[in-house]
């Protein structure tokens, strides 16, 4: 993101604990961000369906559908194929990280990202997808 332009953005945000989700929204918000939060991956699909989603932030390890399934069922839909999607997950393993880019991860972000890391990721996919 250039210095001094701030590419405003409604991000969804999909991780099964509400406080992440509390805490990415304050953050992203500095910059600008809408946030919209979903628990679980049939809240997040709602919420595609019914409002443009600019980027999308993943959580890998949720109950029932999982990110990567997640992450998937994206990529197979002609309607989110190119949507930014950065997975955040508590898990730093190398093999995760090689999944998340193989099904289609733009980025990937262990947590706790540092609010500079994650403004920083955000803008450069907001970037790259205008």
């Amino acid at each position: 993101m250039h210095e001094g332009l701030l590419t405003v953005a409604t991000i969804l945000v999909v991780d099964d604990d509400p406080i992440i989700i509390r805490l990415l929204s304050h953050a992203l918000g500095k910059h600008g961000h809408r946030v919209v939060g979903a628990l679980q991956s049939q809240e997040a699909r709602r919420h595609l369906a019914t409002m443009p989603i600019d980027l999308v932030i993943l959580d890998l390890a949720m109950p029932e559908v999982d990110g990567l399934t997640l992450l998937r069922q994206l990529r197979a839909d002609p309607a989110h194929r190119t949507l930014p999607v950065v997975m955040l997950t508590a898990s730093g393993q190398d093999q995760d990280r090689i999944a998340a880019r193989a099904e289609g991860a733009d980025a990937f972000l262990t947590k706790p990202a540092s609010s500079w890391e994650l403004g920083e990721v955000v803008g450069q996919l907001l970037e790259q997808a205008s």
